[in-house]
């Protein structure tokens, strides 16, 4: 009787730790689903002739995209242009007319599971970097297009996917990363903190739970090991009053990265891309007309 009554407790026992990491998994996959938002303005309230297009994405997922030809030029440059977590592609727009005035074609892309791109169970910084690159694969077959001048800009964690995707590829030319954070696992300390989440009671395995459903260390996929394996220059655009992601960040970025490829432009302002894009809009367009200008 007391051996089944000790069978009867460790099987409950199993069940309710069973029940406990279910929980915690449905917790983290809706942790790992960024708010959807829909899109507050457009290209063509800025007077620019845009197209929307529907880029084909990882897993059989539609991304939704304007593309914004050079008028009159068949093989232009291109700028392909990531928004943060929870944001979307009309949240970048204010980079699109300075882009398009210089020459550049432009895509501004949402990442999946934000704006009017197809869903997926979670997204990640991984998923971010694949769809920057299903993005390029889009224009790299584009007609307006020159797929020898590619170059990627994104923010928060779609600068850390540029910066992931510039390990990969050898066809972008050129990476603009703004308020990009250097180790994801500083992020989500942070954010457990706020949250007044005890690391070493609970935290320690969220976070490995975390990396074991993106299906990558944290480790492996840190900005701050990607920018020492980038294979193209890079500009480090952040606030000084970041509020989110702190200035440190940047100028340790800028230690990381192979001197004379990785530059750092600080700018007034805050997480929001938008003051960094407004600010300082003629310095990113020379650094990308520098990177990509057509061989001699």
């Amino acid at each position: 009787m007391a051996i089944g009554f000790n069978l009867a407790l460790i099987a409950g026992l199993l069940v309710l730790v069973w029940a406990a990491r279910a929980a915690v998994h449905a917790l983290i996959l809706r942790g790992l689903r960024a708010p959807r938002v829909a899109a507050q303005t457009s290209p063509q309230a800025l007077g620019l002739t845009a197209v929307p297009v529907q880029v084909p994405g990882p897993n059989g997922k539609p991304l939704f995209a304007w593309f914004i030809p050079v008028p009159g030029v068949a093989k232009a440059p291109a700028a392909l242009v990531m928004h943060g977590w929870g944001a979307n592609a009309s949240m970048m727009i204010s980079s699109a007319a300075p882009l398009s005035h210089a020459g550049f074609a432009v895509l501004l892309l949402d990442a999946r599971c934000h704006g009017a791109s197809g869903d997926e169970a979670f997204t990640s910084l991984p998923r971010f970097a694949e769809d920057i690159e299903a993005g390029l694969d889009w224009l790299a077959l584009t007609p307006e297009v020159d797929a020898a001048r590619l170059s990627v800009i994104g923010h928060s964690v779609g600068a850390g996917a540029a910066l992931l995707s510039a390990t990969r590829r050898a066809d972008i030319r050129a990476v603009i990363s703004i308020s990009a954070f250097a180790h994801p696992y500083e992020v989500m300390r942070r954010f457990l903190a706020s949250h007044h989440i005890p690391y070493f009671a609970v935290g320690w395995y969220v976070l490995r739970h975390v990396q074991s459903v993106i299906g990558a260390r944290f480790g492996d996929i840190a900005p701050i090991r990607s920018i020492a394996r980038v294979r193209c220059p890079v500009l480090l655009v952040h606030g000084k009053d970041d509020d989110l992601v702190p200035f440190e960040d940047a100028t340790r970025l800028l230690a990381t990265g192979v001197p004379g490829q990785v530059q750092l432009l600080a700018v007034q302002g805050r997480h929001d891309p938008i003051e960094a894009l407004q600010a300082e809009q003629s310095k990113l367009v020379d650094f990308l007309q520098a990177q990509l200008a057509p061989p001699q």
